[in-house]
């Protein structure tokens, strides 16, 4: 149902949220697992409002104008400019106003999330990249900010989580093609490899993909490199170990793609990587 056709009383609108049914366990990554227990629900909130935005926008059966619709009313209930409709905006928008934590990390992925309502194809790194700005760095931002960081917590933190969401391309190459006509992967890149998005329905990668994959591993690795200093900059101890174990995990799952053919079955982090990560990263919460 479109979120223009409510009823007159704008409190009952029908809601525009379509929940996938995905929760924090279907992810790579820990969200808020070991973080302060105070600022839990304020980082559970943030992130179902992100989980349901993102469900609009890889809605295999909305057409792009629904979906920015749907966008665009979730947008103005978390910034109280409508009531009704959105119940995860809603709760955020409480939660932001609790926590004085700026609006932006959350409005700005739906810049992210409108894109890919009518973006299939990306040209070049630097679009893929920019992506990654709305889509990915906004999350390590809010949590550094609910906490209180420093600013400069936030280039590191950037970096981190666009390789968080380069890996998670790699990852569902196939599936993204396959179910929403939607391919990550740098045009140019694959042109240069002799490869192309109609090599991914294959069951196994051809020596040009892999050349794609194996050019966008190495900028995750230099990604990770410049996380590197991330769970040290942190001043809340628990942060930084969450921190610790995310890019431990970033880590793991860069070398896993390297060794894995995302074709022939996901690639996905087991339970020993993460044990591996989290032994790795007690240092951080010395």
């Amino acid at each position: 149902m479109s979120p223009d056709a409510a009823a007159a009383d704008p409190h009952e609108v029908a809601n525009v949220e379509s929940w996938s049914g995905k929760d924090r366990g279907d992810e790579n990554f820990p969200v808020g697992a070991i973080i302060r227990p105070d600022l839990r629900r304020h980082v559970h909130a943030y992130y179902s409002f992100a989980r349901n935005a993102d469900d609009i926008g890889d809605s295999p059966v909305l057409p792009p104008e629904e979906k920015i619709a749907r966008l665009d009313h979730m947008e103005a209930v978390l910034l109280g400019q409508r009531e009704g409709g959105s119940p995860s905006a809603a709760a955020l928008r409480l939660s932001l106003a609790e926590t004085r934590v700026d609006p932006r990390h959350a409005t700005d992925l739906l810049v992210a999330f409108r894109q890919d309502a009518t973006k299939r194809r990306y040209a070049n790194w630097d679009e893929l990249f920019d992506y990654c700005r709305f889509s990915a760095m906004p999350v390590g931002r809010y949590v550094l900010d609910v906490h209180g960081e420093a600013a400069d917590t936030h280039p590191p933190s950037d970096a981190l989580c666009a390789a968080l969401q380069v890996l998670n391309h790699l990852q569902d190459c196939q599936k993204d093609l396959h179910d929403l006509d939607r391919c990550y992967l740098p045009e140019d890149l694959m042109s240069a490899s002799g490869t192309a998005a109609t090599d991914l329905p294959a069951r196994v990668e051809t020596p040009g993909l892999r050349r794609v994959l194996n050019t966008l591993l190495d900028r995750c690795d230099a990604l990770n490199a410049e996380a590197a200093p991330l769970p040290r900059l942190c001043k809340d101890r628990r942060l930084r170990l969450e921190t610790g174990i995310i890019l431990n995990l970033s880590r793991r799952l860069t070398k896993r793609l390297r060794a894995g053919d995302p074709l022939a079955g996901r690639v996905k982090l087991t339970k020993s990587d993460a044990v591996g990560a989290l032994l790795a990263s007690l240092g951080y919460a010395l």
